[in-house]
């Protein structure tokens, strides 16, 4: 296989829908047009297709007309958008890049304590930082000592699942507000007695890690608070850039602002020109790309073959920026439903940029199994 060809690694049902078009949130077309612009050919594979020697995969190639699967040579060079939180999978990502294939953002989903530790050792960028600490009976007590409003999140949860929100009201003392876990997304409070958690929440922490948060006092719109989503990405010089940014805005009555738990997206200067005093948006702005981008570079030194992150950020009503959480396999879609094609396509074209770049370098070649062991 020629070095023109470049690999985007899917989970298996993504896979299979990829003959009739069925991939989700996962533009495909999207990777066809932006590997063409540079002299890419794209295939589509699963780590399940990928031969046991590790030199050889099924995969998805579009002939014109059709998807249709072929035995192919494994790709050089490999865009992970698929999440394997086994530790085999992991272990035999692993092995192939050590054995000179590239694949990148291998791994894209690290625990959310574990990026807090990263960041909280910057000293620059602390000061961007709410409190967090792995939640233990111990360090809530220590976090709702010293803050009124606290989050508490799954260490490895995603799009807003099983997040809750506690804080302390003057009048009723701590409450804790969670999801419904059945029927339409309801936010259900209740009061805490002596303090305590719960009993079915307690249980249900010693089965599931979580990390309670500061939470920020975010800038609000019609009192529904608000975050930003920035994409950074590495592209054709294999420097981090920002691709592009959204704002997020919480539903009626929510205070998670992901776009699955009903959060509407927007263009962040359509929003924040209404959430913050309009002359301070564009410095604001200007200081949530610089974080952004700071906290890349830094993420990026320390965690190999990072390329393609989507941070969130969010703002006070005086226009400071905190960090909020990293996500490895960024949900890209939110560009095209905040009314933003160009920089969806974007969002497509950078990551095949690197891919492009990747294949330039003068790296050694994967090598086989038995030439690695002699």
């Amino acid at each position: 296989m020629s070095q023109d060809t470049v690999g985007i690694l899917l989970n298996s049902s993504m896979y299979r829908g990829i003959p009739t078009r069925r991939t989700g949130q996962e533009w495909i077309a999207g990777y066809e047009e932006a590997a063409q612009e540079y002299g890419l050919s794209p295939v589509f594979l699963r780590l399940g297709g990928i031969s046991p020697a590790g030199d050889r995969c099924i995969a998805y190639v579009y002939n014109g007309i059709e998807y249709v699967e072929q035995r192919l040579p494994l790709p050089a060079v490999i865009h992970n958008r698929a999440l394997y939180p086994q530790l085999a999978a992991q272990k035999k990502l692993q092995s192939l890049n050590d054995r000179g294939f590239t694949i990148f953002n291998a791994n894209n989903r690290y625990g959310k304590d574990y990026i807090h530790r990263l960041l909280w050792n910057a000293p620059h960028l602390r000061a961007y930082l709410p409190a967090a600490i792995p939640l233990n009976s111990e360090s809530l007590r220590r976090m709702m000592s010293r803050h009124p409003d606290l989050i508490l999140k799954p260490i490895r949860g995603s799009v807003g699942h099983g997040v809750m929100r506690l804080r302390y009201a003057s009048s009723s003392g701590w409450e804790l507000t969670y999801a419904s876990p059945i029927g339409k997304q309801r936010w259900n409070t209740v009061r805490l007695q002596r303090g305590e958690l719960p009993s079915w929440t307690r249980r249900m922490l010693r089965r599931t890690p979580y990390l309670v948060q500061e939470r920020i006092p975010l800038a609000e719109f019609e009192q529904r608070p608000i975050d930003l989503r920035i994409t950074v990405q590495r592209g054709g010089g294999g420097e981090w850039g920002v691709t592009g940014r959204f704002a997020k805005v919480a539903a009626a009555g929510s205070f998670v602002c992901n776009i699955a738990k009903g959060g509407e997206a927007l263009p962040a200067e359509e929003l924040l020109a209404k959430a913050l005093p309009e002359r301070i948006v564009p410095s604001a702005l200007a200081h949530v790309e610089n974080l952004a981008l700071e906290i890349s570079r830094h993420l990026g030194n320390r965690l190999p073959h990072l390329a393609d992150l989507g941070l969130d950020i969010g703002l006070t009503a005086s226009g400071r920026p905190y960090f909020i959480e990293c996500n490895g396999r960024d949900q890209r879609y939110g560009f095209r439903k905040a009314g933003m094609p160009e920089t969806w396509k974007d969002s497509y074209r950078q990551p095949m940029a690197y891919a492009r770049y990747l294949l330039e370098q003068p790296a050694r070649r994967p090598v086989s199994p038995k030439r690695a062991s002699e």
